[in-house]
């Protein structure tokens, strides 16, 4: 078992772990703490893959008469996913703040209670999944 399957299998692990996280949790901050798990075993995931000994990096002209490169592709879209989860991971923490500073809690099912007491206030019905 070399270094790369060792970092494959720890990436998938880091990727289990974040999605059995994100659906046991009942506290937001955990929740968003649990995504940025996630989102980094897929990206250590796809660098792995694209990792092979023996390969060098596309960085110079005079390279490429070794005929050995790295392709580029994956590891520009993992700079890309990592921006991206930057940003997903902002707009998360923002939106907990806003949950934090309106209804003091950070669990799930007492936001959604208190989400559902207002509404009932609002429009005088309760506004959950009705069943036909």
């Amino acid at each position: 078992m070399t270094i790369a399957n060792m970092v494959e299998i720890a990436a998938i692990g880091m990727f289990f772990v974040g999605f059995l996280g994100l659906i046991t949790t009942n506290n937001i901050i955990k929740s968003v703490v649990f995504i940025v798990l996630l989102e980094t075993g897929v990206i250590v995931f796809f660098l792995s893959v694209g990792v092979s000994a023996g390969l060098l990096p596309p960085i110079a002209d005079h390279l490429y008469e070794y005929g050995n490169l790295v392709d580029p592709l994956p590891s520009a879209l993992m700079i890309t996913a990592i921006v991206i989860g930057l940003s997903v991971t902002a707009i998360n923490i923002t939106m907990l703040m806003t949950l934090l500073r309106k209804y003091r809690t950070a669990d799930w099912d007492a936001v959604q209670a208190a989400v559902t007491q207002e509404n009932i206030e609002l429009f005088g019905e309760d506004t959950e999944r009705k069943t036909c």
